[in-house]
């Protein structure tokens, strides 16, 4: 990679001057180089010299011509450093050239093949899907793409919670709660119905042992209920993995909680964690009987909370498991440390699902795994790492990673469009399952499918459909992890500005240039005479055309997808500039066909970069 190079460079000759100087390296030395804003400032920058300025006893001006000198005798950039330039108070100025980057192929740092796991989406299997379920399927395919793309042996699993309260209210409203009304899916029946079955708990307190009971049906297995409760958590998945196709996401396994139940995943777990001292039956107090995981000095300030309590118990004092003590054993299992495995059978072409009866087949013993959960439950994966380091299986736990990121509310005008009482004039409203509130999926893509169809004039190209499924996958990506996502009907089908349908729209127009040259599309960049000045479009665009295995490579340490959203925008928009300021097809023969080269260099890149954000490279809108 450039960056990697520049810094190399850099760092051998701050190494060099240290040495005439006969001073000692320090190790802690961090050398940072930027990309300044302003192109006068050259295409890189370093400020190294004013950081040894006191190192070396001497100011930072002598120190960034003592760098720059070394720079320039060493060699060691290939040619492609054009010139180097001090500039006060001491900062390190490189001008590249670029005909000499378009010619070199920069290539990612060789991938060691490890094995990732890769754990996304995990919807409950009581009703369809809603938008946040959406943020996390589409920030966990992009992490899948952006792993293989950087040349990880990926496995991607889908964890259905089948033993839980959400399917249990579900299958009490099926046996107890009539409902009416005209519904197109299983899951949008039971949207409603899951919300109804929550209402009559409030009404009759009481009514809540029946979904007691169903758990304990679910768990046993066999049963009239426990039969209904899997065929209603079938049926729903199956939804939700149609669904999710539109989408462009797909997953290799389904894994089952009652699969690791019934397989006795956990006894095996619990087996080796009671040769642990964490791992320990509470004799008193409000936690008499159960079995938690004892926390060590590095538990975060609020572990004593009555959540973080709950959170690290592991088997209550009635001897039902907690969500957490599964994870625990999923996790032994996904990292090969537990002797047992399941049984897999395939649920449709190409995805396979855990079951008590099927095949062997090749699937955890992963070297990393990658957890896309949302913020609310980084305890509990703490829980699963604290377990793994208690067992002594401490390089595993610093390979467990949790990717945490926001939950997706409603602004004050989404949620009076869905009749929610906006009068306390909260800045957001959080959506809520059981009391109905929330925009499903299937719901957001036909609205933002006909506010597109209704806006554009020519429909030759992309479906509406596919437009509006790619918008809104870009939509729930760009936004940084963290933040909470304040969904707003609005906003969110907005085809202009940082949006999917910008830079597809992009795409499409650059492709459109190329297909209207009339002399051959030059790819070598040997071949070409780059302008002897270039013009600052060209010279912007050049600048982030090169920063893209760069930024894939940071992303792929980072697990953060939506850097390659704040790329991709800055890239089009740079593109969109140099269209409007440098004619492309027209000019002299040498200036058409360097245009021509940069035009399809910008349309490779910025389709590598789409197709790992899973949006379409149109030849057309």
């Amino acid at each position: 990679m450039l960056n990697q190079i520049i810094k190399d460079g850099i760092e051998h000759s701050v190494q060099r001057v240290f040495n005439t100087l006969g001073a000692d390296y320090p190790e802690d030395i961090a050398i940072l180089i930027e990309q300044p804003a302003n192109l006068e400032h050259g295409d890189y920058s370093c400020n190294i010299a004013m950081q040894l300025a006191k190192t070396l006893r001497k100011s930072p001006m002598v120190i960034a011509e003592l760098v720059k000198a070394e720079l320039q005798f060493q060699g060691r950039f290939a040619g492609l450093l054009q010139k180097v330039e001090v500039a006060a108070p001491g900062f390190i100025n490189l001008y590249m050239n670029w005909q000499s980057w378009a010619e070199h192929s920069f290539e990612l740092p060789a991938s060691t093949g490890e094995k990732v796991i890769i754990e996304h989406t995990s919807i409950n299997p009581n009703k369809a899907a809603h938008v946040g379920h959406l943020r996390n399927a589409c920030i966990g395919d992009t992490l899948v793409r952006i792993m293989k793309r950087t040349g990880y042996n990926v496995e991607v699993h889908n964890y259905i919670d089948d033993l839980g309260n959400q399917l249990a209210d579900t299958v009490v409203g099926l046996l107890n709660i009539p409902l009416e009304g005209k519904h197109q899916r299983f899951g949008d029946f039971c949207w409603d119905l899951y919300a109804k079955v929550n209402k009559e708990y409030a009404l009759n307190p009481e009514m809540t042992h029946k979904r007691t009971d169903i758990l304990h049906s679910l768990e046993l297995g066999g049963g009239n209920e426990a039969w209904l409760g899997n065929l209603v958590a079938e049926r729903i998945v199956r939804e939700h993995v149609e669904e999710m196709k539109h989408f462009g996401i797909y997953y290799d396994l389904l894994v089952w909680e009652s699969s690791i139940l019934k397989e006795g995943f956990w006894a095996a777990a619990a087996e080796l964690l009671k040769q642990t001292a964490v791992f320990v039956q509470e004799t008193e107090g409000k936690l008499a009987g159960c079995w938690v995981l004892k926390q060590g000095t590095e538990a975060n300030i609020g572990a004593d909370s009555e959540e973080h309590q709950l959170d690290k118990v592991l088997v209550r004092s009635n001897g039902i498991l907690t969500y957490t003590a599964k994870d625990i054993a999923y996790h032994l299992w996904k990292f090969g440390l537990l002797t047992k495995d399941f049984s897999y059978s395939e649920f449709s072409s190409g995805l396979w699902t855990t079951g008590l009866t099927g095949t062997q087949e090749s699937y955890g013993q992963a070297d990393r795994v990658i957890n896309v959960i949302d913020y609310r439950q980084e305890y509990p994966q703490q829980m699963v790492k604290q377990a793994l380091g208690a067992l002594g299986y401490n390089e595993q736990a610093d390979k467990l990673h949790h990717v945490s990121y926001g939950v997706v509310s409603l602004s004050p005008a989404s949620a009076a469009e869905l009749g929610i009482d906006i009068s306390e004039g909260k800045s957001s409203y959080a959506m809520s399952g059981r009391q109905g509130i929330g925009i499903k999926v299937s719901d957001l893509v036909e609205l933002m499918e006909q506010n597109i169809e209704h806006s554009r004039s020519d429909k030759d190209g992309l479906s509406s459909r596919l437009i509006a499924t790619a918008a809104i996958r870009y939509y729930l990506l760009r936004f940084n992890l963290g933040t909470e996502i304040v969904f707003d009907f609005k906003q969110a089908t907005e085809i202009s500005g940082n949006t999917g349908v910008y830079l597809m729209y992009t795409f499409a127009r650059a492709t459109s240039v190329l297909s209207k040259a009339t002399i051959p599309i030059l790819t070598a960049a040997a071949q070409l005479q780059f302008p002897s000045e270039l013009e600052k479009a060209e010279l912007a665009l050049l600048r982030q055309l090169s920063l893209w295995p760069e930024i894939l490579h940071s992303a792929s340490i980072e697990l953060t997808p939506n850097t390659l959203c704040t790329y991709a925008h800055t890239l089009a928009t740079l593109f969109n500039n140099f269209y409007s300021g440098c004619p492309i097809l027209k000019g002299d023969p040498a200036t058409i066909k360097f245009r021509l080269w940069l035009t399809s260099r910008f349309k490779d890149i910025l389709g590598d970069v789409l197709e790992v954000l899973g949006l379409p490279t149109p030849n057309r809108m």
